[in-house]
């Protein structure tokens, strides 16, 4: 279980493709915190830390991750977001994030809003009903809150300390990004569904 509270990057530096799959192998910070066996949370997609040595890792994408996110397209010197797992004992801040990519969207408006940015991400039909106004949703893994609904989408406003922080800074129109829908929302439709 993650937060969305991202606070270091990944940077890629090896890919190998393989015939189940592919390896990819990053350096990051937060391999110092790594052991192998460990989820690790890439842009939203959580994944096992098959080797370390930090401050490197590696990590096997099976067919089923490659079609469901874009990490298969990754390329050396491309970054991605890193978080670790919540600790029990730790600081609950953002929401609960499993690390279980609902769609792969795609950025189709950003522009500055005095200090801050405004981002405008499509959504697609099925994930409406779990996406409101000042919900929680991941974007790249990033917990972040939906400031409006637009026709297209849905758009969320970003601070200068996320985009230092994440790969958000990066991201141009047009460009992919994972999505993860609150699980609670997900839980409550369930409930109202066997009621009826």
């Amino acid at each position: 279980m993650f937060t969305g509270i991202v606070i270091e990057t990944a940077l890629v530096t090896e890919r190998q493709s393989e015939d189940d799959g592919l390896r990819l192998t990053f350096e990051s910070p937060a391999a110092a915190d790594l052991d192998p066996g460990d989820s690790i949370s890439l842009s939203g997609v959580c994944l096992t830390a098959e080797w370390v040595d930090p401050p490197a890792f590696e990590v096997f994408l099976a067919a089923e991750t490659r079609e469901r996110t874009y990490l298969g397209s990754l390329d050396i010197g491309d970054r991605v977001n890193a978080e670790l797992p919540m600790a029990a004992d730790g600081r609950f801040d953002g929401h609960l994030v499993q690390g279980h990519v609902d769609a792969t969207a795609a950025i189709l408006d950003r522009h500055a809003v005095g200090e801050d940015w405004r981002y405008e991400i499509s959504l697609p039909e099925r994930l409406h009903p779990y996406v409101v106004e000042k919900g929680s949703i991941a974007v790249d893994g990033i917990s972040l809150t939906v400031a409006a609904i637009t026709d297209e989408g849905f758009e969320v406003a970003i601070i200068p300390e996320t985009l230092a922080r994440t790969t958000l800074d990066a991201k141009e129109i047009g460009d992919s990004v994972h999505l993860e829908v609150d699980v609670i929302a997900r839980y409550v439709e369930r409930q109202l569904a066997t009621k009826q």
